[in-house]
């Protein structure tokens, strides 16, 4: 028997006694002779256990052997990051391979350590390497996408099908982790350095000593001030700031800006200790000016858009600078200022001149702007934080009103149009009430000697267009332009609005500008055909909407959306673009609302064409709306036609019953639309839109049908589509006026009398050759087209060359004439017409 079994079969106590004997005697001797003796005891007596040796765990009760084995005891914690960090780094090297499959395996490995931690990390943190590796395995995953686009041999199906099913995940699982990955895009380099030093336990090294300055020492009661600590540079010195190092130290950091691995939390930290030491207009205004222009150096990272709270101290900052230069105007901040060749002295103004420091407010002010708008791009619009986010618009407004009043104060013209703009901007969508909230809320956060009370917006529309007029250069002056008349569309000034349109001619200089003023210019057109429709100018509406909503690429062309390209048609940069000129949601037209509005007013205007054209082809051809048309040419091929479930089908079911003469039933599908109900004064609108479909449903009644009556009382016309008779003889002499019906009124007996005009059987014989005559000559001029070498084309050379040329001279005498005289096919319409009309001389 074996000696496992022999083990196996022996008493347990017997065993340990006998192996703790072994064992203890295995010590004793040297470790070389100890094996090989131990080795042969085994074999000599049975039923003893094998020593298993101190990496087994079992130890002799000799205290010298316990000094000499070193027991490394892991916490919890250490085990489950340990776990983590495994994946994470097999996740990095399936990244390097393009290995996209193990990079999902262990990606979702990772995901499952990290629940099994969670109670741990509840109390400590997310480990700063998984926020790491998340975040750059995102930006691969792009890089990736990218690559693959452009590349012509592919990857393999199931590599590409988990490269595409991790771009899911990750833009998932990155959304809870949104604060930590900021975080990190701050500064990639240093963000787990505090981990990797605790890992690493340097033994012998000690950490230097971290000293109090003076003025930063403890308070009475313990507790330090500002932290407690002050910088410590090299040998363990301490970095102190005073009035006299100033300067030295506002040198140093703005030479470090832009450089690489340069702290900018560092940078943004000396600077605001800087703030708190100077004590002079100058110093404060200098730090200042460095101290803005360090929040807005911060990397954007992967949400798009500056971090909010560093948003934030920018505008506190900028309002501290305003507030500075308001109070001591002696000190004036310019772009064009001349530079110091000593800027590391104080400077105070001498004899009442005015000292002059370089910089730039305006600019200041776009970028702040600028970002507020990329924030609210990128925050979702349907959840709270645009809401909350979309409240900092006060206060950026108010810096905006701030900051042009001083320019008003030096008088820099070029710097009050950009502002103005920039403010004209925040306002000419907005209704009057939300104005004046905005002008309100304003005047409570601006000094009292820059708050004015604002009664009516459309004077401060007006106000700040005008100053624009006189003042901006081309770009402003039409972009001042269309805002005004987008302002009056929006207050049903409608009239106003079209007269300014065509008096600026801007119709015909827009295909010059640049894109963003292309979709304001969409945008106004859209609002003044809102306008005109809600004022019951059924034409004019459609004509101002027929060159927006008829294209078929409302979002694209009104910067609401991204239209889906296929076969990669847009290129990524193109796309980038066009996603940095999207508006944020606030300032969105409803497009529901946008094309119910288009396509009733298609249909007021489509069904009456349509039945005056009757079996007409040529009246046929006459299209209004191509889009109206469209739907209902496939509506009507429908075999079954259920109720209607959207706007589309209630117009469609409205365009038919209105074709039919049912008006009542198209008034109350049109009714039955709950979009109304977004427009002010949805009762209003609803009426007017009943009493159209009254109007249009007696012509189309009178052009379907005026072939089946002699002559129509007005006062049945009048009761049938319950119209006032006033009414119903207005319409029907329009139409008479208009020649669009062959009719006369009769006042006497109160009818209308239809005349009937039908052509002899030798005109219609004679139209009938006239379009086989027509088709003939097309057809020979489609093939001589064919059979005749155009202009550059090369004659055919070789034995049939001769051959072709001379079919093709008769084919050219048959058709054009012995003298090759072109224009044939006019020569027979001009005789054809003078033998139809009997002219022929």
């Amino acid at each position: 028997m074996s000696r496992f079994f022999r083990a196996g079969e022996s008493d347990s106590d017997d065993t340990e006694s006998d192996y703790s004997e072994e064992l203890t005697a295995s010590e004793s001797e040297d470790h070389s002779d100890s094996d090989s003796d131990g080795s042969s005891s085994d074999d000599d007596q049975p039923g003893r256990k094998a020593p298993q040796g101190r990496l087994f765990g079992v130890g002799s009760d000799d205290s010298d052997s316990d000094e000499d084995v070193v027991r490394v005891v892991r916490s919890a914690k250490d085990k489950r990051f340990e776990e983590i960090e495994m994946a994470v780094n097999a996740m990095a090297n399936g990244q390097k391979i393009n290995d996209w499959v193990s990079v999902q395996n262990e990606f979702d490995r990772a995901n499952k350590a990290l629940q099994k931690a969670a109670g741990i990390i509840a109390q400590t943190s997310v480990p700063k390497f998984y926020i790491k590796a998340v975040a750059e395995v995102e930006k691969a995953i792009a890089g990736a996408l990218e690559k693959e686009k452009s590349a012509s041999k592919k990857m393999n199906a199931s590599n590409a099908k988990a490269l595409n099913s991790m771009k899911q995940k990750v833009k998932k699982n990155n959304r809870v982790y949104e604060k930590e990955i900021q975080e990190y895009e701050k500064d990639p380099e240093n963000y787990d350095v505090e981990e990797e030093v605790v890992e690493v336990k340097p033994k012998t090294k000690k950490p230097k000593k971290v000293i109090l300055s003076e003025s930063e020492g403890e308070e009475e009661d313990g507790e330090p001030v500002d932290d407690g600590f002050t910088p410590v540079g090299a040998g363990g010195k301490t970095v102190e700031f005073t009035q006299d190092n100033l300067f030295k130290k506002l040198r140093e950091v703005i030479d470090a800006r832009g450089k690489k691995n340069t702290n900018r939390e560092e940078q943004v930290r000396i600077l605001e200790r800087l703030l708190v030491v100077a004590n002079t207009p100058y110093q404060k205004i200098r730090v200042l000016l460095n101290l803005i222009s360090a929040q807005f150096d911060f990397a954007v990272g992967l949400s798009g858009y500056m971090n909010i709270p560093l948003w934030k101290n920018a505008e506190k900052y900028l309002n501290s600078l305003l507030t500075i230069l308001e109070s001591n105007p002696d000190y004036v901040v310019k772009e064009n200022a001349p530079e110091e060749d000593d800027d590391e002295k104080d400077r105070a103004p001498e004899n009442g001149q005015t000292v002059f420091i370089q910089g730039s407010i305006v600019a200041f002010v776009d970028r702040l702007d600028d970002e507020f708008t990329k924030s609210l791009q990128n925050i979702d619009p349907h959840t709270t934080d645009y809401v909350e986010r979309l409240k900092d618009e006060v206060g950026l407004y108010a810096v905006i009103v701030r900051s042009s009043a001083y320019f008003e104060k030096l008088e820099l013209t070029d710097a009050i149009c950009r502002t103005t703009m920039r403010r004209l901007e925040h306002l000419y969508f907005k209704p009057e009430v939300v104005i004046l909230a905005v002008e309100n809320a304003t005047s409570a956060l601006l000094p009292t000697s820059i708050a004015k009370p604002i009664e009516d917006s459309s004077n401060l529309i007006h106000d700040l267009c005008v100053f624009l007029y006189k003042n901006a250069n081309s770009l402003q002056r039409t972009r001042a332009m269309l805002c005004h008349i987008y302002h009056h569309a929006l207050h049903n000034r409608f009239f106003v609005a079209r007269d300014m349109l065509l008096m600026s001619h801007l119709q015909e200089t827009i295909h010059q500008a640049d894109i963003t003023t292309q979709i304001l210019h969409n945008r106004t057109m859209v609002q003044l055909g809102l306008c005109a429709f809600r004022e019951g100018m059924i034409k004019e509406a459609q004509t101002c909407l027929q060159d927006i909503s008829g294209t078929g690429r409302v979002k694209e062309l009104l910067a609401q959306g991204l239209q889906a390209q296929r076969y990669g048609a847009v290129s990524p940069e193109q796309e980038k673009l066009e996603r940095q000129r999207q508006l944020p949601f606030h300032m969105h037209i409803n497009l529901e609302l946008l094309e119910c509005v288009y396509l009733t007013c298609s249909m007021l205007l489509e069904i009456p064409a349509m039945a005056a054209a009757g079996s007409n082809p040529d009246g046929r051809k006459r299209v209004i709306s191509k889009p109206f048309r469209r739907m209902l040419d496939y509506n009507s091929r429908q075999v079954f036609s259920g109720p209607p479930e959207n706007t589309r089908d209630h117009i469609m079911g409205a365009a038919k019953a209105l074709a039919g003469g049912e008006w009542q039933k198209s008034i109350e599908l049109i009714n039955a639309i709950k979009i109304w109900e977004l427009m002010p004064l949805a009762d209003k609108i609803k009426e007017m839109l009943g009493r159209k479909m009254q109007e249009e449903g007696l012509r189309t009644y009178l052009f379907a049908n005026a072939s089946y009556y002699s002559s129509v009382g007005l006062e049945q016309l009048a009761k049938m589509f319950e119209l006032p008779l006033a009414t119903v003889v207005s319409i029907v002499s329009k139409m008479v006026w208009n020649e669009e019906l062959s009719a006369s009124i009769d006042q006497v007996s109160n009818v209308v009398v239809l005349h009937h005009v039908e052509a002899t059987r030798l005109q219609s014989l004679a139209l009938a050759f006239a379009e086989k005559a027509a088709g003939f000559v097309e057809g020979n001029e489609k093939l001589l087209e064919s059979k005749t070498p155009q202009q550059g084309e090369r004659p055919k050379k070789g034995p049939n060359a001769n051959k072709d040329q001379a079919s093709g001279k008769q084919q050219q005498q048959r058709t054009m004439g012995p003298r090759g005289h072109r224009g044939g096919r006019n020569q027979f319409n001009n005789g054809l017409g003078n033998s139809v009309r009997g002219g022929r001389k």
